[in-house]
């Protein structure tokens, strides 16, 4: 269908609804986003850009800018807790050449986009607190405030906590997975190689990799707990935490630890897929249809996936519902497949002083060096998926 005029409203202003706004408006449409901070932007973080997220940012005209602000990633090192030995190197390079692999600050990913939305005219409204939704002919959304804003199509990458998927699928309840995670920047020591290092030790893990040329690295380290009270990335923790937490890991992980002044803790909670990702005239994307846990570095990259799908899977239907419905056919086996995998990745890094831990770390360093490819070359259905040369 033709999107010249089209009009599209948007709610949430992070990865997944930046890149949607921008996927409709290179596309001709009239975009509208709502953001309810003050602001668009990021701060405290870091992602990982993966080559079927960077596939997207490259469809969209963003590739080499993204590129330039992020760490070309050489390779993960999977490594004992202990003192740091590698067990075993998954050469990112080597595998895929050509393919990128990016480190990047997420307010940098966040900047690029804002940048790119606003050049292109979408019409950026902060303070705008989504309230509720209507479905329909000419679908709106309400704000706290009490404004009703209609369009063609509304877009939901509001997150964790939508306010457009339980319009469509009702209320769900998070499930806690029996781990939090701690999140830190600190300094980039120089000696910090543009790769992923994943410290493996009994019911914790800690990964690390370098940010904006190595000037800083960013540190996610997870634990299991039998509790936690609430779900969000936004709680302050002590530092001294996080050290106690990880006192018994050696190698570089002290020097990086000493090093932190500022760490935020969230539990880590399992959503269900949505089961519904459209309705008449609305849909989700992003962490609003599948949230995902953090062991595949996938968040953002799928947000990226979703967004260029929906605009693409409307564009090429005869109408607007019609698209909707391809874009879920297009994309929910893939994100299901996808949050399954994360959400079983964890464990391979918990194991026990052991037998089973023994015989672990064994195998994966003989596949590390009889079949250095082969471990990757298990991902390729993820990392080789280009939604850009779909159909």
């Amino acid at each position: 269908m033709q999107l010249d005029g089209f009009e599209v409203l948007v709610a949430g202003g992070g990865v997944a609804g930046l890149s949607a706004a921008l996927a409709f408006a290179r596309r001709g449409a009239s975009v509208t986003l709502l953001e309810q901070a003050g602001e668009i932007a990021e701060v405290g973080a870091g992602l990982q850009i993966s080559p079927n997220g960077f596939a997207v940012l490259d469809a969209l005209g963003l590739g080499e800018a993204v590129a330039a602000r992020g760490v070309a990633a050489r390779a993960v090192s999977l490594r004992r807790h202990e003192d740091g030995a590698e067990v075993t190197r998954l050469d990112l390079a080597r595998h895929a050449p050509g393919r990128r692999y990016l480190f990047l600050h997420r307010a940098d990913l966040i900047d690029a986009l804002a940048a790119a939305v606003r050049a292109v005219g979408v019409q950026l409204r902060l303070l705008q607190q989504v309230a509720e939704v209507a479905q329909g002919a000419r679908p709106a959304l309400v704000t706290a405030q009490g404004a009703r804003l209609e369009a063609d199509l509304v877009i939901g990458a509001d997150g964790l906590h939508s306010r457009l998927r339980p319009a469509l699928n009702g209320a769900a309840a998070p499930r806690f997975t029996g781990q939090v995670a701690w999140r830190a920047l600190v300094p980039g020591p120089a000696d910090h190689p543009p790769e992923a290092w994943v410290h493996m030790g009994p019911g914790r893990h800690l990964v690390s990799y370098p940010l904006r040329g190595g000037a800083l690295v960013n540190v996610v380290a997870v634990e299991e707990r039998r509790s936690w009270a609430e779900e969000g990335w936004h709680h302050r923790d002590d530092p001294a935490n996080l050290r106690a937490a990880f006192a018994a890991f050696g190698g570089d992980v002290p020097r990086l630890l000493g090093a932190v002044e500022d760490v935020h803790l969230w539990g880590l909670f399992r959503h269900p897929v949505a089961a519904r990702w459209h309705g008449a005239g609305v849909a989700i994307l992003g962490d609003a249809a599948h949230p995902t846990l953090p062991f595949l570095a996938q968040g953002a990259n799928l947000a990226l996936e979703d967004a260029w799908v929906l605009a693409d899977a409307v564009a090429r239907a005869e109408t607007r519902d019609a698209g909707l419905a391809a874009y879920q056919a297009r994309r929910r086996a893939r994100a299901a497949r996808t949050v399954e995998t994360a959400s079983r990745n964890a464990w391979k890094y918990h194991l026990r002083p052991g037998p089973v831990r023994l015989a672990g770390h064994a195998a994966l360093g003989l596949a590390g060096r009889l079949a250095p490819g082969a471990l990757l070359a298990g991902f390729d259905w993820l990392y080789g998926h280009d939604v850009t040369r779909e159909g």
